[in-house]
């Protein structure tokens, strides 16, 4: 179901690029004015920022993280978080025939509630 999903949000962004304003990349005319051979290129789709894993988003985090180091400093720590897919929120709410691996979006729904 989760290939399905993003197959369909892939195929949204490639038929509204224009809607998307993806002419107005700058990756994409520098890539024209450095190669200069037009035919090299062929249907480039370009990925918003707000495509979760796209190049731009994780750019985009790379550059809050700067942010971070630069307002703050270095860390001085790396915390890492793990769920539990044997909690007893996570059981609870699985039917009698599914175990955790079955529902993804419930364990992401449970983890962001223990963080806040």
């Amino acid at each position: 179901m989760y290939a399905k999903i993003e197959s369909k949000h892939l195929l949204f962004i490639r038929l509204n690029q224009r809607k998307l304003r993806a002419e107005e990349y700058i990756h994409l005319r520098e890539a024209i004015n450095n190669d200069g051979n037009t035919a090299n290129i062929g249907q480039m789709v370009i990925l918003p920022a707000t495509y979760s894993g796209s190049p731009r988003h994780m750019n985009e985090y790379a550059q809050d993280a700067m942010t971070y180091v630069r307002k703050y400093g270095r860390p001085d720590l790396f915390i890492t978080f793990t769920c539990n897919p044997t909690w007893k929120d996570i059981i609870d709410l699985l039917d009698p025939d599914q175990n955790s691996t079955h529902r993804h979006d419930l364990l992401a729904r449970v983890f962001k509630q223990k963080l806040t």
